[in-house]
């Protein structure tokens, strides 16, 4: 038994609900971690990047406390707590490739708060990274949960995913404003976070639900009546 197995069980978890307990705290401090930034961040609108609460882009980056530090803490955090979970999930799973995009998606995360706004162009790499790494993670999480759930699962992960790509797309190859494009920047951006966020405290309470089965094993798996 290895030590994280010793503190595991006596704390009363396994290792799946200790990675659905990660991962519902880190939808829990990413979401309230925002919001409290915005709060204290002057004149802030929801339009606005959510990374300018660290460090708006250069050449005349603006930072503003504690908005930065909040942020910054929330995304270091976020992204640990997700590692965590990733690490749990590797251990119990039979599949492993979602544990692994999980794991990408926590590590992504975490760089967005070691390379703030103003950190160029590490900041726009990972910034990227954990958009797309979170959207195929929550499609993946579709394939290692039962229904009706995976179809949320789904939806949330098809909807960021089709908001990102979009922007790309008429941007890269249409060569006009795609049509999320009233919503600006910061509005399209949460359009693609948002549901990711949303989806880590669904799933991590899905897995505390279910930690006395074998989740992964069977995707199509319907709850006895």
């Amino acid at each position: 038994m290895t030590n994280s197995d010793r503190l595991l069980s006596r704390l009363g978890f396994s290792e799946s609900s200790g990675a659905g307990f990660s991962l519902t705290l880190a939808g829990f401090i990413g979401f309230m971690g925002i919001i409290t930034a915005e709060v204290l961040y002057p004149n802030y609108s929801t339009r606005q990047d959510i990374s300018d609460l660290r460090s708006t882009r250069p050449p005349n980056p603006v930072i503003h406390e504690p908005s930065a530090t909040i942020f910054n803490t929330t995304m270091l955090v976020t992204g640990a707590m997700v590692l965590l979970s990733a690490y749990f999930l590797y251990r119990t799973m039979d599949r492993r490739g979602f544990p692994l995009a999980l794991a990408v998606f926590g590590f992504v995360a975490f760089g967005v708060g070691v390379f703030p706004g103003n950190a160029t162009p590490w900041h726009g790499i990972f910034a990227l990274l954990t958009f797309f790494s979170g959207d195929i993670t929550v499609v993946l999480s579709s394939q290692v949960v039962s229904r009706p759930f995976s179809f949320l699962c789904g939806l949330f992960g098809g909807i960021s995913l089709l908001v990102l790509v979009s922007v790309f797309v008429y941007g890269l190859l249409v060569g006009g404003p795609s049509p999320v494009e009233p919503l600006g920047p910061g509005g399209i951006e949460r359009w693609v976070v948002y549901p990711i966020i949303i989806w880590l405290p669904a799933f991590g309470g899905y897995l505390l639900a279910s930690s006395g089965d074998t989740v992964g094993d069977y995707p199509n798996r319907q709850t006895p009546e």
